[in-house]
């Protein structure tokens, strides 16, 4: 009998071991349940910029930047009364699959190059999210915006619902030093920056050290994961199939429908009321960040 027994023991055995210790390995890792590049997804998100919500939030005004907030001291601008041109991005994943990243403390522990510690705010910054650029296109003159930083959660659904992306927000939390975070986008769902956050802004004047923007016509372009160029031993998390030597920090199924663009007009003297779809909003008197 004992003889007969241990055949079907040891196989029993050798399924635990297949089975289950894999799984409890894949717990137990830094990176368990997020994005890894050594273990690729199957079915990827898309992400894109909505050109809509961009069109329809943007203000030229006159403010005041104190020199408490994050945005001026991350951005390099001379604290003061300042012209700009705030505006609201909105990253929506009309992918198939999630967006995953998880604890950015784990990312930093692993030192994968996808987040990097903000002092002013005391959390986590992701980086090459998102490129904010204002265009002239009469010269092709490029201002960078003051954002430095991003937090990556749902925080608006997109697209049909009831549909196909009747699914609940899963990533809600931007995490700090001890504290968790869950960080990602789901299908269906978007990240979004409101115009009143930090760093929703370029500055015109010449506070930030660029050059003054003349009053005319310009481009605001937004690209959602960026492609960018390694440099200094830089990872290449994700090559870009179709520009070779151009990486990407998440994957996706398109890289190529990442921008969005629309024009603004900006005139010779907004005033504090400001012109554009938001003016008249109420003057910021506390900078709000994204966590």
């Amino acid at each position: 009998m004992r003889q007969i027994l241990v055949a079907p023991f040891f196989a029993l055995c050798l399924v635990c071991v297949v089975l289950i210790f894999p799984q409890l390995a894949a717990r137990r890792g830094p990176l368990a349940g997020s994005l890894s590049p050594t273990r690729p997804q199957t079915v990827l998100p898309d992400l894109i910029v909505d050109q809509a919500s961009l069109r329809q939030h943007w203000v030229v005004r006159v403010e005041d930047l104190p020199a408490g907030f994050c945005s001026v001291e991350e951005g390099n601008i001379t604290p003061g009364t300042h012209t700009l041109v705030r505006f609201t991005v909105s990253t929506p994943n009309i992918g198939d699959g999630d967006l995953a990243l998880g604890d950015p403390n784990a990312h930093i522990a692993a030192g994968d190059g996808l987040y990097e510690f903000a002092t002013c705010h005391n959390h986590f910054h992701f980086r090459h999210y998102a490129l904010y650029e204002l265009v002239d296109p009469a010269t092709g003159h490029v201002w960078r915006a003051a954002k430095r930083g991003f937090c990556m959660i749902d925080v608006e659904k997109y697209g049909a619902y009831p549909g196909p992306n009747n699914n609940n927000r899963q990533f809600l939390v931007c995490g700090a030093p001890n504290i968790t975070g869950n960080q990602g986008i789901s299908k269906g769902w978007a990240d979004t920056y409101v115009w009143q956050l930090g760093g929703q802004y370029f500055i015109l004047d010449g506070g930030d050290g660029q050059d003054v923007v003349p009053p005319g016509n310009y481009i605001i372009r937004i690209t959602v994961n960026p492609g960018f160029i390694p440099v200094g031993g830089e990872p290449c998390r994700f090559a870009d199939p179709n520009h070779p030597g151009v990486c990407h920090q998440l994957p996706e199924s398109d890289f190529e429908n990442n921008v969005s663009q629309v024009t603004i007009t900006i005139p010779p003297h907004p005033g504090r009321q400001g012109v554009g779809p938001l003016k008249n909003e109420p003057p910021i008197t506390e900078e709000p960040i994204d966590d």
